[in-house]
């Protein structure tokens, strides 16, 4: 019999495919959502989101949690130079903006991952990655059965930055520049619920200031907590 496990990350699926359908549709029904105007990817706006007192307070609990950042390979620490943390689950403002981010895309809360707090301080950047699971990557398998591929992501900015720190899609031409409370949205997959390689980005080095960001990535299937960055 044919394991399946490492070829199925870059197949179309009908259940990615309906949750794209599913979530574009809600968005695009939404009058407070822009869209970015890109033909090769999904991508959304939707700008105060979370206002100041929450951005602050989001700000000084990650602050509190953070550490270096890893990275789902476990290698090359170079590549990614922020501090990170899962936001406390019990936390009520964590629960609001939880709920207020699932609320807006249209998603069960269980297909969500822990929302992530990220602080990059001058210097610091992500370099070129996908949010989707590659097929050839030994984590695959384990990604596979804690709730499958990574078909939406929803990331708020919660500062304004001083200098760099923009969201770059370079095979989209797009970059998105920090804004405190809003929230930038992408779909991974294309419309047949496959991957978008084109959806590949970079958090660019702050060359001034800091910035703050708070990520949820969304599952094909509900997500099982397991060891992961």
């Amino acid at each position: 019999m044919k394991d399946t496990w490492l070829d199925d990350a870059d197949l179309a699926s009908p259940a990615r495919a309906e949750i794209g359908e599913r979530v574009r549709q809600r968005l695009k029904r939404n009058p407070m959502v822009s869209s970015v105007p890109t033909p090769r990817a999904e991508m959304f706006l939707r700008h105060g989101l979370i206002p100041p007192r929450e951005c602050a307070e989001l700000m000084a609990q990650t602050d509190t949690g953070c550490k270096p950042s890893k990275l789902f390979s476990g290698t090359n620490k170079e590549y990614r130079t922020s501090s990170s943390c899962n936001l406390d689950i019990y936390d009520p403002l964590v629960i609001a903006v939880t709920k207020r981010i699932d609320a807006l895309l249209g998603i069960e809360t269980r297909y969500g991952e822990l929302l992530q707090g990220q602080r990059y301080e001058p210097g610091q950047q992500y370099h070129l990655h996908c949010d989707y699971f590659p097929a050839n990557v030994p984590y695959w398998p384990a990604m596979r059965v804690s709730g499958g591929q990574r078909c939406w992501t929803a990331m708020a900015y919660l500062c304004d930055v001083e200098a760099g720190g923009e969201t770059q899609f370079p095979r989209l031409g797009v970059t998105i520049p920090p804004r405190a409370g809003t929230l930038l949205i992408w779909n991974n997959m294309l419309a047949d619920g496959s991957p978008n390689h084109d959806t590949l980005h970079a958090a660019l080095p702050v060359a001034k200031g800091a910035k703050y960001v708070v990520t949820r990535w969304y599952r094909e299937r509900p997500w099982e907590p397991r060891n992961k960055p």
